[in-house]
């Protein structure tokens, strides 16, 4: 299900996990929902915010979830926040890349801007595979030029209180923080464009 918030002609759907779609809080309490109630206010830009984030969403299935989407919502930015469920899962990082890859084509295809929030593995996946994992990241960035925020729990990552009791999904309090951090990206992006 897509959530849309309408407001002015600019679409920005989010393409995410659970993260994005608001896991363990109410109906319209993520930091998605706190940028779509404003987004002129929020992000400088009047705009439509579309939510098409899904709890437990891998890279897979947001590519394969995207044709579908970019057809029935003609979006002109396209936020991907999506890899920290291949990445929990412990799936083949080249797979990562390439389906992240692929949905950047997808979208540049329909003509709508792509833009990437990468995410972090928890310390416990091991320095290896949580190395590994961050330079697909950063390699995706650098290979298609995309507008990127390595790492959008930034402002929260180090603040234990500010996660649920499973230590991976943001607190209701962590909601505007986030929000402030995302939608101030938004802004140097597109104020740059």
């Amino acid at each position: 299900m897509v959530v849309s918030h309408a407001f002015g002609e600019t679409k920005l759907l989010i393409l995410g996990d659970s993260l994005s779609a608001g896991y363990g809080l109410d109906a319209g309490q993520s930091w998605v929902d706190i940028l779509a109630t404003d987004p002129s206010k929020h992000i400088g830009f009047n705009m439509q915010i579309l939510n098409a984030s899904v709890s437990g969403e891998t890279s897979a299935g947001g590519l394969s979830r995207l044709p579908g989407l970019l057809n029935r919502h003609e979006p002109d930015i396209v936020l991907i926040l999506l890899g920290a469920n291949d990445g929990l899962r412990g799936l083949p990082l080249a797979d990562l890349k390439d389906n992240l890859v692929a949905i950047i084509k997808l979208i540049r295809k329909s003509g709508a801007q792509a833009f990437f929030g990468g995410i972090e593995l928890p310390r416990n996946y091991g320095g290896p595979y949580t190395r590994a994992f961050r330079r697909v990241q950063d390699e995706i960035a650098e290979l298609t030029a995309i507008p990127y925020l390595p790492f959008f729990l930034e402002p929260i990552a180090l603040d234990r209180q500010l996660f649920q009791e499973d230590g991976l999904h943001p607190t209701l309090e962590a909601q505007p923080i986030l929000a402030d951090y995302i939608s101030q990206f938004l802004q140097t992006e597109l104020s740059s464009k």
